[in-house]
């Protein structure tokens, strides 16, 4: 047989407008910059986001216990590290490696403590929890859903939590999950047509060609084809949701060649080198077939979204783990990548709340975290590098303000769940990588956040997906 040439990671979208357009010095005004990584004795390094989760990490262990969170600070383009009663000589250290240090108030584990009780104690359907470093607090956020009783003891729980502790806003929207974004992909379940979106292509450990897609969707549907009521062109290998969000789903022709990249819109590409952890404060980009390209930054880590069940009356699903962002999203776009200007793979959309009209925020599985449950790697094999792009740079997603970094939008939509499937369709598997917990609580770092029931009622809303340059993988389920 001939070889399929796979789905690009991200579909382009035709007439994206302002938001497809590239930032051909951002990049440059960066390397220069990185002329200086090096810094002085005590002075802050200036480098790349993408830089900023090893220099984190790194500082982390000089810091131990007293290390209490970190962000990248965008404008001046360094990292601020969170100290909590750290001696002077390690605080020196992590000056000496290049961080910005400040004391702050709240700790790692009394943040985390903190979100444990809101786990055990406001487990509500529509809500949402994470660490936002920049405040040394938990921002918790309520959807519009909960009114009432659920808002009293929501309220109260926070407010136990302490002063200082933690931030409760409202959010316009309601948290779901949506079945696009990208390059569309179709699956028909006993409810009718879903449609969802790759996310990035990737090599199984098998050595078989593959794509991760957002978790709720695998659940949804076993067989997945690149256009509406087509043939299958792949199927569910692994799939976790709720708990985890990911999917791991393989070409049916061996010979498929899946090629690393994401299409940006309007013939242009960036290469994906390398799987990367968010750094809170960074800049990121999401594509996505029914709302097309648009950027924000990375507002929280560890995040817990708590979706009203759409298999289980009354039944909460939650997703834990997940990055919040402040890009926007609309049904349709689950799946789709979350990806950086170097050509990082951050994320697969999951949910979230708003549209991109209003704004909001939206949530992503970690891809590192996928891939390590998986074992699958990027492309062709290569999850390491720098991440440089070998072609051209990032989309500027207009739609969102890079400047934005601490902006605190009402929701991005996430991936809308009525395509779940309860029957699971064979596609889910239990043993995976034993992150699934269906009642958000088991394998969630205290710290995490459960994401919502992205099951959906599988309805096929074809004509919300933009066309992907003439391609029929567009759409939102």
């Amino acid at each position: 047989m001939p070889k399929r040439k796979a789905a690009i990671a991200v579909g382009g979208v035709a007439a994206l407008g302002a938001a497809a357009l590239l930032l051909p010095n951002a990049m440059a005004s960066q390397d220069k910059n990185d002329t200086n990584a090096a810094g002085t004795l005590g002075t802050a390094r200036t480098l790349k986001a993408s830089d900023a989760s090893g220099l984190a990490a790194q500082v982390q262990k000089i810091l131990g216990t007293a290390f209490a969170g970190s962000y990248y600070d965008s404008a001046k383009q360094q990292l601020v590290v969170n100290v909590v009663n750290g001696d002077s000589n390690t605080v020196v250290q992590a000056k000496n490696a290049g961080a910005v240090v400040r004391q702050v108030k709240n700790s790692t584990k009394a943040l985390k403590t903190a979100a444990g009780t809101l786990r055990t104690k406001a487990t509500i359907p529509g809500t949402s929890w994470a660490v936002d470093p920049r405040t040394d607090k938990i921002l918790v956020t309520a959807d519009a859903s909960v009114t009432g009783a659920k808002w009293n003891r929501l309220q109260s729980t926070v407010q136990s939590l302490g002063s200082g502790m933690a931030t409760l806003k409202k959010s316009a929207g309601k948290f779901s999950t949506f079945v696009s974004g990208g390059d569309a992909i179709f699956a028909q379940t006993q409810q009718g047509g879903v449609r969802c979106s790759l996310g990035f292509n990737v090599t199984a450990s098998d050595g078989s060609p593959a794509f991760l897609t957002a978790g709720h969707c695998g659940v949804a549907a076993k067989d997945w084809s690149d256009s509406q009521n087509g043939q299958p062109i792949a199927t569910v290998d692994q799939a976790k949701f709720p708990g985890n969000d990911f999917s791991l789903v393989k070409y049916n022709d061996k010979t498929t060649q899946a090629s690393s990249e994401v299409n940006a819109g309007n013939g242009q590409t960036v290469q994906i080198t390398r799987a990367a952890d968010a750094t809170v404060g960074e800049t990121v980009f999401r594509m996505g077939s029914t709302t097309g390209l648009h950027n924000g930054q990375v507002t929280g880590l560890d995040a817990t979204v708590n979706f009203a069940s759409e298999t289980v009356p009354g039944g909460t699903d939650t997703v834990n783990g997940l990055i919040q962002t402040n890009v926007c999203a609309e049904a349709g776009d689950s799946g789709g990548s979350l990806f950086t200007q170097d050509g990082s793979a951050v994320g697969l959309t999951s949910g979230g709340s708003g549209d991109c009209t209003s704004g909001g925020e939206t949530f992503f599985q970690p891809v590192t975290a996928a891939l390590q449950a998986t074992g699958a790697t990027l492309g062709n094999g290569g999850s390491g590098g720098a991440g440089g792009q070998s072609g051209s740079a990032a989309p500027s997603a207009s739609a969102s303000d890079p400047s934005g970094a601490g902006g605190d939008q009402s929701g991005s939509a996430a991936p809308s769940a009525s395509a779940t499937d309860p029957s699971g369709s064979g596609a889910s598997d239990p043993s995976g990588s034993g992150a699934t917990d269906p009642s958000g609580s088991g394998a969630s770092d205290p710290s995490g956040a459960g994401s919502g029931d992205q099951s959906g009622s599988g309805s096929d809303v074809s004509g919300s997906g933009s066309a992907n340059d003439g391609s029929s993988l567009t759409g939102t389920r």
